[in-house]
């Protein structure tokens, strides 16, 4: 089983410096699901983002910094709470994450039109299945877990 997800995670390249390229602009894969996390929610603090990337605030901050500097994240403050900064996506980093959720989903695409109508259904159920069950597992590799993710 370590082989397969090992294998996925190659393939993904979750483990380059670089996971995607957009308009010269190189994005790595954590910040490029901070970028993900960031647009799917509406102005989410920068705790609620790292809560749900199970990424400790330190580092997390440290990633936002960097894409603020990017011109891609843009922090705002809490209008009930000055001490809080929500999170938002700048024009630019609109378009990065546009571009990097096409080149992800034609990716996708193009593995699974090598499958059979039947394998990609199958496929795709089972990785649903993984995933709900993956969110609700509370240890990942032998430290538990205090968000969703590992």
């Amino acid at each position: 089983m370590r082989k397969s997800f090992q294998a996925i995670t190659r393939s993904f390249g979750l483990l380059n410096k670089t996971c995607c390229s957009v308009d010269g602009v190189d994005v790595s894969a954590a910040q490029s699901h901070i970028l993900y996390e960031i647009d799917a929610n509406d102005h989410p603090s920068i705790q609620q983002v790292a809560d749900l990337l199970g990424i400790d605030i330190t580092t997390f901050s440290r990633q936002i910094q960097t894409l603020v500097k990017m011109e891609l994240v843009t922090k705002i403050s809490s209008e009930e709470d000055k001490r809080i900064s929500n999170l938002a996506l700048t024009d630019k980093g609109e378009k990065v994450a546009k571009d990097i959720d096409q080149q992800v989903n034609a990716f996708l695409e193009d593995i699974f039109s090598q499958m059979t109508d039947f394998e990609r259904e199958t496929v795709q159920r089972a990785i649903h299945l993984l995933a709900d069950t993956m969110t609700k597992a509370p240890v990942c590799c032998g430290i538990k877990k205090e968000s969703s993710s590992c």
